[in-house]
């Protein structure tokens, strides 16, 4: 893993990875939710985010027919 962070003992295998680290460090959060102004620290958790405003729901459930907005709500909803 290439990538060190000097603070920690943590490493990465993406410089990426290690840009978004130093947001936990700096408290920076660059990604702003135009709906709600919401911050976050990497655009992926941001477009994930965005979901919850609209109505699309694409994850369902195969026994009940109840729709999700996100993945880790449908697999909550087996448990």
């Amino acid at each position: 893993r290439p990538f060190k962070c000097s603070d920690f003992r943590k490493s990465f295998v993406h410089r990426s990875n290690l840009v978004i680290h130093w947001c936990v460090h700096s408290g920076e959060k660059p990604y702003e939710c135009p709906e709600c102004g919401k911050r976050f620290r990497s655009s992926s958790i941001l477009i994930r985010y965005q979901q919850t405003h609209t109505e699309e729901r694409p994850y369902e459930c195969p026994e009940c027919r109840k729709r999700f907005n996100q993945s880790f709500a449908l697999t909550r909803h087996y448990r």
